[in-house]
């Protein structure tokens, strides 16, 4: 399967622009992921891939072809990408088998050669026998089978998937992406895919690009873009963070606004009294439990407990942390009064901020003990 390569990608839409100089590259038999919020420009990149929308600057190249470059751009039709939609697109008035014909028929091949490729596509997708059903008559995965097994049949270079799971409800979307994880894996095809979700992107990619205001904001594996989020924008959009306020009073410590304490952090090249946003990600922060003394190394922060809420597989707790609303999951029940929070001072991601908070502005943390 190709490589993709996507350089200095622009898209203007009379005077507004939604993408600005895009630029990654794709591996071959990648699962590469584009995500970010509603009106980042992730559809748009994959629009202009699949020749939907022609850039207003920069090329894209699959393989030895180049499809889009100054002067040149290729239709969908002469790209031999397959594309899954939305909405899965499949023709309401045509049977299974027929919707994956459609696409044959378009490239001329012969009909001796569409029935094995038919059936094919759908054994792979596990919906051989389904073929002379109609879309209405198939459940929301089952059709979601279908429209990629629609996009297979013909053998594409490449795998364009826009949010195709975002129909089903939260049980059927575990499966099918557990499912379509496999089925990529076995094809080995190169895959580009868009989605709003964090969960999925993390789950499904061997590589994920965080995408803002039609930008590119940080490119990295699952384990880089959770871990060490190039941004605070990007710690708070992929996965759940926790930001304290304050400002550095040395070169490796906080001064948090919300109660005067000093956070001991890892020394991350931001100036003295420069103002910063520590994000923490929610299992780094630990509830000490009763009687037990935190080791000398780690961050001790002391918070009153307001209100528990049992949620089946934890206990939600809202505490007061200094003047600041505090959200704590945890599996211990019970807990009320005075708690204690431990951190240590390698969880704490420094982000330098511009501007003061308002004195009253609060900022939800969510820890896990």
């Amino acid at each position: 399967m190709p490589e993709v390569k996507v350089s200095n990608l622009s898209k203007q839409f009379g005077s507004n622009s939604v993408l600005r100089d895009v630029t990654f590259t794709i591996a071959e038999g990648e699962f590469f992921t584009l995500l970010g919020p509603s009106g980042c420009g992730k559809s748009t990149t994959l629009a202009c891939i699949a020749g939907l929308e022609r850039p207003t600057g920069g090329s894209i190249t699959i393989g030895e072809s180049t499809f889009a470059d100054e002067g040149r751009f290729v239709p969908p039709e002469g790209r031999n990408l397959g594309m899954v939609f939305q909405s899965y697109a499949l023709w309401p008035h045509m049977t299974v088998a027929q919707n994956l014909a459609m696409p044959l028929k378009i490239r001329k091949i012969d009909k001796r050669r569409q029935g094995p490729l038919i059936h094919d596509a759908l054994d792979k997708v596990g919906l051989a026998e389904l073929k002379e059903r109609y879309p209405h008559q198939l459940s929301g995965g089952q059709q979601q089978r279908v429209a990629l097994a629609r996009a297979l049949v013909y053998s594409p270079s490449v795998l364009l998937l826009d949010e195709p799971l975002s129909n089903l409800d939260a049980q059927l979307r575990e499966q099918a992406r557990a499912w379509l994880k496999r089925l990529q894996e076995e094809l080995g095809i190169t895959t580009v895919y868009v989605t709003h979700d964090q969960v999925e992107a993390l789950a499904l990619s061997d590589r994920i690009a965080v995408m803002s205001r039609g930008e590119m904001v940080q490119i990295g594996t699952p384990k880089e873009i959770y871990a060490t989020p190039a941004t605070a924008e990007v710690a708070a959009f992929v996965g759940r963070s926790n930001f304290l306020e304050g400002r550095m009073a040395s070169d490796a410590e906080v001064l948090l606004d919300c109660n005067g304490q000093t956070l001991r952090v890892q020394p991350g090249g931001v100036a003295v009294g420069q103002r910063v946003s520590v994000a923490i990600r929610p299992e780094r922060l630990e509830i000490l439990p009763p009687g037990r003394t935190a080791p000398a190394d780690v961050n001790v922060l002391e918070a009153d407990v307001l209100t528990s809420s049992y949620i089946g597989s934890r206990y939600e707790y809202d505490l007061r942390l200094g003047d600041q609303a505090v959200q704590v999951e945890s599996s211990r029940p019970g807990l009320n009064g005075r708690v204690t929070l431990v951190v240590e001072p390698d969880a704490c991601l420094l982000y330098p901020t511009v501007g003061v908070l308002s004195p009253d502005a609060e900022a939800l943390i969510t820890v896990t003990g």
